[in-house]
């Protein structure tokens, strides 16, 4: 593993949503979410170029991506994603920033070439902080029964000099949309958006 990578800990979180008050469905909703809670290299000091830790991750947002599909039960089960970090006290949020291509690339391809935007959050925060990670669809984020988001946590962490990255994905959208717009028979124009 790359000097820069120091993994103290992966969290993962499976939610089977049966109903939400309608009707039950036969087969639940799975919303998942891995959090890897790693050294922060950056904490305490200001470093120019921190673009070595991107690259350095890419492996590690291909084994998160994979090993959370692999809990909802394959590629073909899908239909939406997100991610997220949460940088410790002594770093900054520019460390958070780092997940985006190394978090959002490792999704797409491991889902075989998703095409929409990966929606993210990101913000400092201390131990036990919470985020709410947003969710799209992986292929049209105008889908609008697949906004959603997913409120992740570790409860020891992060330490001051620390981030937790996380990726979440689902297997479909809100248990019981019923305000309209976009579905996902409705794609047409494989742009990502529409």
């Amino acid at each position: 593993m790359n000097d820069l990578i120091k993994v103290r800990k992966i969290v993962t979180h499976v939610e089977n949503i049966f109903h939400e008050g309608g009707p039950p469905h036969t087969e639940p909703i799975k919303k998942g979410a891995v959090l890897i809670v790693l050294e922060n290299p950056y904490a305490g000091s200001y470093v120019e170029d921190i673009t070595p830790m991107m690259e350095a991750l890419k492996p590690i947002g291909l084994d998160a991506a994979n090993q959370l599909i692999e809990l909802l039960g394959g590629v073909e089960q899908i239909q939406s994603y997100g991610k997220g970090s949460i940088v410790g006290e002594a770093g900054e949020l520019e460390h958070g920033a780092l997940w985006h291509v190394p978090g959002g690339y490792a999704m797409r391809e491991a889902l075989g070439g998703a095409l929409a935007i990966v929606p993210s959050a990101k913000k400092v925060g201390g131990i036990g902080c919470r985020l709410d990670i947003p969710i799209t669809h992986i292929n049209a984020s105008y889908v609008r029964s697949h906004f959603d988001a997913l409120e992740v946590y570790v409860q020891d962490a992060p330490r001051a000099n620390e981030l937790i990255y996380g990726l979440v994905m689902t297997t479909g959208g809100r248990t019981h949309p019923r305000v309209g717009g976009m579905t996902v028979e409705q794609i047409s124009v494989n742009d990502g958006q529409r």
